[in-house]
């Protein structure tokens, strides 16, 4: 599910190495951090306040991240404190230094309550093996047997193991809701679909939007069903915010997103996005000709082969899809006896 078409522009074309900045406007710094998977970096920016810095976004919480943003401080950021970190949502990639700053800076922590709360409760869910819930909901979606059987054995990835510890006390926003940070104020919209109530911040002054994971360059968000919501239909959810998203979009908004490169044209992207899945669903209602399980249909969805480092993601997006026919009434769904799994079909 890519996109990338003009008039998609993309102003800047290399990123900043670690610890260095790039001034994108004035006052707002776009920073990465590095990340230890296939998509490798994960962007963080810093807005100028005067007296301190809000930071949007983190990265990881590891040493390596940390150094990286003793150097930063100490360098394009002058040395000013930071005084408020803004989570756009809840993964850690995202969140992960957010108790980190709090704790040792004295940051606020500002994100949706939704966002803290998801992130607290996984962070304080550690476990050695997968919960029985994951695993009922592994072969539900049809997980090839040799990776469940080689999952079943290790330690899960954990929340805890690269988000620091996240002390009581965060501030919330909300849809409707506005800001002030580096001479601008900022307009709150809430998206949804790849994580629950997303921040993303519109400027009033200008045309700039920090969009998070919402809104990204050249890929499209993984829209996953977790084990924590087995029902859930975050690809319903999705379309609907980038419907109503696409209503503020403007072509020369400079969309600052979480991960790849900066761009303008967000109305392109905005449709990109949607017609992006409309055609995949179209593809996997096709192929549900015959009953298949979420495991089994990568390839109307995908249109590429997917590795053992994928094939997580891949899995939640496929049954996001599958069960998303299914509640829109495009799908019928039964459980297979001998292991359990959900088997779709068409309509």
């Amino acid at each position: 599910m890519d996109g990338g078409h003009t008039p998609i522009a993309y102003p800047f074309a290399t990123p900043p190495e670690p610890g260095e900045a790039i001034e994108v406007a004035e006052g707002v710094l776009w920073l990465r951090q590095p990340l230890p998977m296939k998509l490798d970096h994960v962007n963080v920016y810093a807005l100028d306040d005067g007296d301190g810095w809000t930071l949007v976004d983190t990265g990881f919480a590891t040493r390596k991240s940390r150094a990286i943003w003793e150097q930063a401080l100490a360098g394009p950021l002058k040395g000013k404190p930071v005084r408020r970190v803004i989570a756009t949502h809840h993964h850690p990639d995202h969140i992960g230094l957010a108790g980190w700053f709090q704790s040792d800076f004295g940051a606020e922590l500002v994100t949706t309550r939704t966002a803290w709360l998801f992130a607290r409760m996984l962070m304080l869910d550690a476990q050695d093996r997968p919960a029985p819930e994951t695993v009922a909901y592994w072969k539900a979606a049809g997980m090839a047997p040799e990776i469940l059987e080689q999952r079943l054995n290790e330690r899960p990835f954990n929340l805890a193991d690269c988000v620091a510890p996240m002390p009581l006390g965060f501030s919330r926003i909300r849809q409707g809701d506005s800001l002030k940070a580096a001479g601008r104020t900022w307009d709150v919209h809430i998206g949804n679909g790849h994580a629950p109530e997303h921040v993303t911040l519109w400027s009033r002054d200008d045309s700039l939007v920090l969009s998070g994971d919402q809104i990204i360059a050249s890929i499209s968000s993984n829209l996953g069903v977790y084990a924590t919501e087995p029902e859930a239909d975050p690809v319903g959810d999705w379309l609907e915010a980038c419907e109503r998203l696409a209503t503020l979009a403007q072509p020369d908004h400079l969309v600052l997103g979480g991960h790849k490169l900066p761009f303008t044209g967000l109305p392109a992207r905005m449709a990109q996005l949607i017609d992006n899945h409309h055609g995949a669903l179209d593809r996997l209602q096709a192929f549900l000709d015959t009953p298949k399980t979420a495991g089994d249909c990568f390839p109307p969805l995908f249109k590429r082969s997917i590795g053992a480092g994928e094939y997580g993601l891949a899995l939640v997006e496929a049954m996001a899809h599958c069960l998303h026919l299914w509640h829109e009434d495009r799908a019928t769904r039964e459980k297979r006896e001998d292991d359990g799994a959900w088997l779709f079909r068409s309509r």
